[in-house]
Formats: C-alpha cells, structure tokens, sequence
C-alpha cells in the first residue's frame, strides 16, 4: 500500500489487520503528510521513502499480489499554490506505481483518484460517463492518474480499479495544518470554541463519506480481486450543504457554534454529490456508515485526540 501512513492509508491498515484473507501489510510512505503514529502497534512492513523512487518501489512491491496506491498530494487550495509537486507526486507517482506493478506482476492495482475531475460539470449527481471538467491543478493530477491506470489496463493487461473518492472523512484525518479538509477543521475549531470558517454562503454542497465505509469497499475490493477499467465513484448519493454540517455539529456537541463566512476559494466546486449505481453493482454487499454515525465517531474521537495535541 502506498500513502499507508495518511489518513485512508491508516484506516486500511486497521481493516486488513482484521482481515484473515491478508496475509501480510507493506507500507510505502515518505511521512509528507503521514505520520508514523498512525501506524503504531499495526503489523505493518514499512518502506519509507517516495513512490518516485522506483528501487524503493521495487523492494515494497516484491512478491505483493495486490497494491492499493493511496499516496499523494492532497487539497486544491495546495494545488493552486504550488502546481508542480502535486503533479509530480499525483500523475508522475501513479506512473511510476504502475510501471514498478508491471516490473513485478502485481494481479490488481486499486487506486484513489477524486471527485474533483468533475469540477466545472453542473450535471447531479455525477455518474462517470460526465465529461470532466477539471478547475484546479490538483484535479488535473488526479484526472491524469486514472486516464494511465486505464491505459496501463490496455496496453499490458494489468488488472486495475480507479475510485473516485468523495470527501472522505472519520478518525486520523488531520485538522491542523494550511490545507486541512473542511470537516476536520470544523470539528477542531468547534472543540477548541473557535468559529468555525466557511467560505462562501455555506450553501455549497458535498457527497461527504466516512472513512470506515471506503475502508470496507476497499477491503472487499482486494479479498475478491475485483477490477476494471470502468472508474468507479466511491460515495453513496448524499447531499449536504456545510451548512447543514455546521447544524449536525451544533446538535451532537449539544450547544451554537459560531461561523465566520469568508471569500469563496479558487478551484472549490459549488456542489457535488455521486451516482453511486457503479458502486452498488460491484459491491452489492457494502453497507456505508449513516452520516450522522459516522460524524459522531468522528467527534469522539478528535474529541480524545485533537484536544490532546496528537
């Protein structure tokens, strides 16, 4: 698994733990946005190192009959104000994914692209026959990813599976730094009693999805070897405005948090909101985690953690 150490990647790492069908975890992670905690007490292999190193890549991928490739470059906001690195480590790391698979024999490559390829596409829900419209360099990246697994798929018969993932949140999602996602910055700024800052009207909306139910898909993905060249939404259709997140929030803390409207950014889509129908027919058994269930989870645990400074 590359990005092993990140949010999602640590997440897995639990799931297939818990897994008997998986016989052995293997990290890739150079720590840029990862941290090693995540991995404490976990019986992982840990490469650590860039997915732009193609010998580090050849160590980590010897013998692996599956690779999950989660490492990149997160945020628009990132994107915009320094292009290259998250090409390099987006669309030039998924290659050189791809190409150490090939060198090895991997049977399936299952990797994470984002929602963000729909960018300036007013259609909902998505369904990934729309045409992409990308608005910032960071959807680029990610657009240019899936488009060399579906190639790779082509040209050598590799086995693939490109998600789109949709606005992934839960436990282990970073809160504190410059490019934070709006969930985790909420959360911390509400437990710390701070405003909580939304650009724009608050009426934007997202397709936001808990991190236990990716893991699930994910997990699901690799015991059953599912594959195709098709790219497929990882979401379940909901719709919420932030300001309707906020109000979720007032209710589970149990008293009003402040909000401080700020300019929209550059590169935000106004709404998004995935057609799940894809999703449903390769994996008929998945049962995604309520909204509301998973928000709770996810306070309690940034409750135990953010507050504490880890």
């Amino acid at each position: 698994m590359t990005g092993g150490a990140g949010f999602i990647g640590a997440n897995l790492v639990r799931a297939l733990a818990d897994t008997p069908q998986v016989t052995e975890i293997v990290v890739v992670d150079d720590l840029s946005t990862g941290l090693l905690d995540n991995l404490d007490g976990q019986p992982v292999r840990l490469h650590r190192g860039t997915v732009l190193d193609p010998d580090l890549l050849d160590e980590a991928f010897a013998g692996a009959t599956s690779v999950v490739h989660l490492a990149a470059l997160g945020s628009v906001p990132r994107s915009i104000d320094r292009p290259l690195p998250s090409h390099h480590a987006n669309a030039t790391g998924t290659l050189m994914v791809l190409e150490a698979a090939r060198r090895h024999d991997v049977r399936q490559v299952i990797l994470s692209s984002s929602s963000s390829v729909y960018g300036a596409n007013p259609v909902l829900p998505r369904q990934e026959g729309l045409r992409p419209v990308p608005v910032s360099p960071y959807a680029v990246s990610k657009l240019a990813a899936e488009a060399y697994a579906v190639a790779y798929a082509a040209c050598y018969d590799l086995a693939v599976l490109p998600f789109r993932f949709f606005n992934v949140f839960g436990p282990r999602q970073a809160a504190h730094h410059a490019y934070a996602a709006v969930l985790p910055r909420f959360i911390a700024a509400a437990l710390a009693d701070e405003p909580l800052r939304v650009h724009g009207d608050g009426r934007q909306t997202r397709d936001f999805t808990f991190v236990g139910s990716v893991t699930s898909v994910l997990v699901d993905a690799i015991v059953r070897r599912v594959s195709t060249t098709d790219v497929v939404n990882l979401a379940f259709g909901a719709r919420v405005s932030l300001l309707d997140l906020v109000a979720d929030l007032e209710d589970i803390l149990g008293r009003p948090l402040s909000v401080v409207h700020e300019p929209p950014r550059p590169g935000d889509v106004r709404d998004s909101q995935a057609d799940c129908a894809r999703l449903r027919e390769l994996f008929p058994a998945v049962r995604p985690v309520p909204l509301r269930t998973g928000l709770e989870r996810t306070v309690a645990w940034m409750s135990g953690h953010v507050l504490a400074g880890q």
